[in-house]
């Protein structure tokens, strides 16, 4: 009989957790309106007087596909959980700022920039007790006419 593993975030308040409808946990400074993530309690504006701490907020779930790679060799130990291949983005979120993450598919066919795509939370991998999640970026589907 297999024991369900513990699912647990790989980093503490990159998103929500749990959640039916995970969102990336940001940050904005409330003097100049720089927004970032993951969330900071500093402003990262150079030209910000940083008089005031950044206030924690929830990114859009959407974004745009801004660019994107294949990797194709696997890392090395202690990284060595990214097997090759596997799909990194670069997606623009509405707050105006770029997220770097894992992709859900390689296929080169349904990644194109320029397209939409969502948040979601998954297994990155997995030891004796805990399923260790982080964020990804699948492709939405639109509907065709």
């Amino acid at each position: 009989m297999s024991k369900e593993k513990r699912k647990v975030p790989i980093v503490d308040g990159l998103f929500t957790w749990p959640s039916d409808e995970p969102r990336l946990i940001g940050s904005r400074c409330p003097v100049c309106g720089s927004v970032q993530f993951p969330k900071s309690n500093v402003c990262n504006n150079p030209d910000c007087d940083h008089s005031k701490e950044p206030e924690q907020i929830l990114l859009s779930p959407e974004g745009t596909l801004y660019s994107y790679t294949i990797h194709r060799y696997d890392l090395r130990p202690p990284f060595d959980y990214h097997k090759a291949p596997y799909a990194i983005g670069a997606v623009e979120l509405p707050e105006g700022i770029i997220v770097v993450g894992r992709l859900t598919t390689t296929d080169e066919e349904k990644l194109k920039i320029g397209m939409k795509v969502r948040l979601k939370v998954g297994e990155l991998y997995s030891d004796g007790e805990n399923a260790y999640l982080t964020y990804f970026f699948e492709p939405v589907e639109e509907v065709r006419k």
